[in-house]
């Protein structure tokens, strides 16, 4: 236990020598002090970890002390301990930020508990979550190994999410350690379920595929529209789960999450294939036979995702919708302040679709700037640098405005990415895609027990540009590098955020629900 130090400030301050040897006993630092002029100066000049305040005092009482105390040192936990149960005192103390009270007379236990309550609480909680995730531990890792199907993976996952929000402001190295352990043992057993069952998700006849991202429309969005009339999709480029967990955490005041789920992105996990496959409601190769005018394959110049609002109204007139449509992108501040500006007239449209770009460009500003890197050094920052950018971006401003409207909202994204530390070897042609989660091309050279390959991409319904391409993936924690220049690479893209292979973070992505509370 650190060596707590309390700034004792009391007029009988001699009174209260026993309750003082008592604390000392168990630890504690104690500096009595008789009244507020003295108490002011010793906080000016020194570091405590809680100050007990007598409300009752000569000259400068309690709360004047308190004010000046909050000067000085605002962070600092103050209990107040008062005669008085008066509720206009304790309506001046509360409003003055005292972290608690006691009423007198007091016991010692009193004491002691007031104060571990206000400087150990995170230690305390932070003991007990570890010692409840060592104890989850063999249990989850059980589970890891017996998971037969989508539903187990999405169980599994959330559990590991669950553990590393709970465990994040733990200090002990070696509980970080075995989470890190553990979540690399389940993206290796995850890997090796999507390396089996992959390529059978797309055999004739198959019920057994879990929701992917050509079906996400059908099943997930069409069906909020079909009970409500109306409903507003917003589509957050390249959002995790974790992200979403605490995304979701500040939306309880405007909304009730009714259905809050994980669906699979289709490989590679890029929005080349993901996204285009959601808004056109079918897969890479289809999209590429039906309209090749739109469809670009890696090699070929020109952005890959410029035609989702056309494949989006083809798929809506698909399925006979009838309602009015609205498409926005906001890849900038400044589109999602036009929103904004706008708001009431693009929700004349019965059903509107927003993508809202901000998390992709944060990820690969990551990779690109050595400040980003430091301030998003690890998954924990990460989620704090989103939640800090949500909190004060135009979306969540346009969140609000839907609620207000009374508009059923569904939050989705379609691919994630994971932090990437082990380099992999590759050799390609020139034309060989630049992605270094996944490669697709011709004559690619690579140790297959390192990677994930389909050699037959139309099999699971991939394009395929000449007659030898292939797609190989990465999976877990690996990128792809070039044996020339090699410790370059290692070195720029090594801890970066990435996307296009297979982890759980890639590929178990959020789909929720939301209604607004009225």
């Amino acid at each position: 236990m650190k060596n707590i130090h309390v700034l004792w400030v009391d007029d009988e301050i001699e009174l209260l020598r026993p309750y003082m040897i008592f604390l000392r006993e168990k630890g504690y630092q104690v500096s009595p002090v008789n009244n507020g002029h003295e108490a002011i100066n010793l906080v000016q000049q020194n570091n405590y970890d809680i100050i007990l305040l007598d409300e009752n005092m000569p000259g400068l009482s309690g709360l004047e002390t308190l004010s000046e105390i909050k000067k000085v040192r605002p962070n600092i936990p103050v209990v107040m301990v008062t005669k008085s149960e008066e509720e206009n005192i304790m309506d001046q103390a509360i409003g003055s930020k005292i972290a608690d009270y006691l009423i007198k007379p007091v016991n010692p236990n009193q004491i002691l508990l007031v104060i571990k309550k206000n400087t150990e609480k995170n230690r305390l909680v932070s003991e007990n979550t570890t010692q409840q995730y060592q104890q989850a531990f063999n249990k989850l890792s059980q589970e890891i190994s017996f998971v037969s199907d989508f539903e187990g993976w999405k169980d599994i996952y959330r559990k590991m999410v669950f553990w590393e929000m709970e465990l994040q402001d733990s200090n002990d190295p070696y509980v970080d350690e075995i989470l890190l352990q553990q979540k690399a043992d389940v993206n290796n057993n995850f890997s090796k379920w999507v390396k089996k069952n992959y390529p059978l998700w797309f055999s004739a006849g198959n019920n057994d595929r879990p929701l992917t991202s050509p079906m996400l429309f059908k099943q997930k969005v069409y069906p909020v529209l079909d009970k409500h009339g109306k409903a507003f999709l917003i589509v957050i480029d390249n959002l995790r789960f974790d992200q979403w967990h605490v995304i979701s955490a500040v939306l309880g005041n405007f909304f009730r999450i009714v259905d809050d789920d994980l669906y699979c992105s289709i490989l590679p996990t890029s929005t080349q294939y993901s996204r285009n496959a959601m808004f056109a409601g079918l897969m890479p190769s289809e999209i590429n036979k039906l309209f090749p005018d739109i469809w670009l394959n890696d090699e070929e110049e020109g952005g890959k995702n410029l035609h989702e609002e056309e494949l989006l109204k083809k798929q809506h007139t698909r399925l006979g919708r009838k309602e009015t449509l609205s498409y926005i992108k906001a890849l900038h501040n400044k589109d999602g302040k036009k929103v904004v500006e706008n708001f009431n007239q693009i929700i004349q449209s019965d059903f509107v679709v927003l993508v809202y770009n901000f998390v992709d460009i944060l990820s690969h500003a990551r990779t690109e700037m050595e400040m980003m890197k430091e301030l998003a050094e690890n998954e924990k920052a990460y989620r704090s640098l989103t939640l800090s950018w949500f909190e004060n971006s135009p979306l969540f401003e346009i969140i609000q405005m839907i609620a207000h409207k009374n508009i059923p909202l569904i939050i989705t994204t379609d691919h994630g990415c994971v932090r990437v530390q082990n380099p992999v070897k590759v050799i390609g042609d020139r034309n060989t895609t630049t992605n270094i989660r996944y490669k697709q091309g011709r004559n690619l050279n690579y140790n297959p027990r390192e990677v994930f390959e389909i050699t037959d991409p139309l099999k699971v319904y991939l394009p395929k540009t000449n007659i030898s391409s292939s797609y190989i993936f990465t999976t877990g924690n690996d990128f792809f590098v070039y044996p020339n220049n090699l410790n370059h690479f290692v070195k720029y893209y090594k801890n970066t955020f990435q996307h296009g292979g297979i982890s759980l973070e890639e590929m178990l992505i959020p789909v929720a629900t939301l209604l607004p509370i009225t």
